[in-house]
């Protein structure tokens, strides 16, 4: 084990600014991603701040309409509160779909959707991978790579963004707001927060060093069916080989995301015009840049009837 040292500070923009004046420091909440990682070795801070005491676990409607969603609300209670069950049912049924429930107890709404971009390469140390220790090339390239990247990917990273919440989020429109060392507020729309790997796969999101996550805010509700179907191996506990997170009317018109399918939740809107023709159009536009291995070819076929069984699910 590597030593590290430890600091619990009493407001966010303290929080932010420790991270910021130490090189190699990580925030810690749940700890359910940092924790796995720091016992491999992956990660290996030299200071954790704990903003676990920041208060910022509430669930607030918003004067437009939306909810303010507070960045140490726990998945499960973030899936069992009664407006986002009524307003934003996609978002509860992502939660509810992803990890354990024991995990859910512990994970927090910052820390899902900051959770390492990965694959099984980036695990084993053995093997190189660019977003481990960037430079030494990426072996799934040229290995295994069934549940990897199909579109968005680079010639330095095929993973895929491993969670749930995030696409929903992305279906929402959702808005994530963050504060720095000097105490500076920020609002990031979830489109701009994930990255594409291009030649920094070490770089999983637009924030900058020391920027910590207070909140995640979503706009009013839309109407229609809120739907999220996620395809995997097996029943729990699996990463997405497919989902579609979706908001949907009888005539097909709406919003879907999609993720498992690339180094962030999937979603192009200019395709979704296409809703009420069917899902071989919509995907047809969505995935028109995909360039899929043999292995995860199949991945694109999935993601079609995957929304056309969303598409049946409104309809009925």
């Amino acid at each position: 084990m590597r030593s590290f040292t430890y600091e619990r500070p009493d407001t966010a923009a303290a929080a932010a600014a420790a991270v910021a004046a130490t090189p190699n420091a990580k925030f810690i909440a749940g700890g359910t991603n940092l924790l796995d990682l720091m016992k491999l070795q992956i990660e290996t801070p030299t200071h954790l701040v704990d903003v676990n005491g920041l208060g910022l676990d509430r669930i607030e409607a918003t004067p437009d309409g939306g909810l303010r969603i507070g960045a140490l609300v726990r998945n499960t209670d973030l899936a069992a509160d009664a407006r986002v069950r009524k307003d934003y049912g996609v978002l509860s049924r992502a939660l509810l779909a992803g990890a354990s429930g024991q995990l859910r107890n512990k994970a927090t709404t910052a820390g899902n959707l900051l959770q390492r971009t990965r694959c099984p390469y980036f695990y084993d140390t053995a093997q190189a991978c660019n977003k481990r220790q960037p430079g030494s090339g990426c072996s799934a390239l040229d290995g295994v790579s069934r549940q990897l990247a199909v579109v968005g990917g680079s010639n330095a990273c095929i993973a895929t963004h491993p969670g749930d919440m995030a696409v929903a989020m992305r279906v929402l429109d959702a808005t994530v707001e963050t504060i720095d060392a000097k105490g500076a507020e920020r609002r990031i729309p979830i489109a701009e927060f994930h990255r594409l790997p291009g030649d920094a796969p070490e770089l999983d999101t637009t924030l900058r060093s020391g920027e910590l996550i207070t909140a995640v805010t979503l706009p009013k509700p839309v109407a229609g069916t809120h739907i999220y179907r996620k395809v995997r191996d097996r029943a729990s506990y699996a990463y997405a080989l497919v989902s579609v997170a979706a908001i949907l009317g009888k005539d097909g018109a709406g919003h879907v995301a999609f993720g498992g399918v690339a180094h962030k939740p999937w979603r192009v809107e200019a395709a979704e015009a296409d809703l009420p023709r069917g899902a071989k159009a919509v995907t047809d536009a969505v995935f028109a840049d995909a360039e899929p291995t043999q292995e995860n070819a199949y991945k694109l076929k999935l993601a079609e009837r995957t929304l056309s069984a969303a598409l049946n699910q409104a309809r009925a």
